[in-house]
């Protein structure tokens, strides 16, 4: 099966992708984590305002298959998550790497991206 690993972002290895514009990183699930989990019912997220910490839990996601927890790619603030994800977690499912995007963090230094995996790397991962 062939999955959807857009170039332009970094990946982790629990699957979740950064990508950075001017220090703000958005972040997600990949095409292929969110195919593994099934159908999301349910995605917990930081408030605004809150740090996280590269590598260490953020929230969860909750599929009609299992819960999982989320790691952060980058050190930071929540500056934005998207809220349409409460009503309608399916998003996650449809377009992981549109609409379906969980939070945005202000990175305390995007070097950090560095750390994680390029779209190559990510996919020889999952192969």
């Amino acid at each position: 099966m062939s999955f959807d690993i857009p170039e332009d972002r970094r990946y982790q290895e629990s699957h979740e992708w950064a990508a950075e514009t001017d220090g703000v990183v958005r972040v997600g699930i990949s095409d292929f984590a969110q195919d593994e989990l099934g159908d999301v019912v349910f995605v917990e997220l930081p408030d605004e305002g809150d740090d996280v910490t590269q590598d260490e839990e953020f929230g969860v996601i909750e599929s009609i298959k299992a819960v999982s927890d989320l790691y952060a790619p980058v050190s930071g603030e929540v500056v934005s998550i998207n809220e349409d994800l409460f009503d309608a977690p399916e998003l996650v499912n449809e377009e992981p790497f549109g609409d379906g995007w969980m939070l945005e963090i202000e990175a305390d230094d995007t070097d950090e991206l560095e750390n994680l995996l390029s779209a190559d790397e990510y996919e020889d991962q999952i192969a």
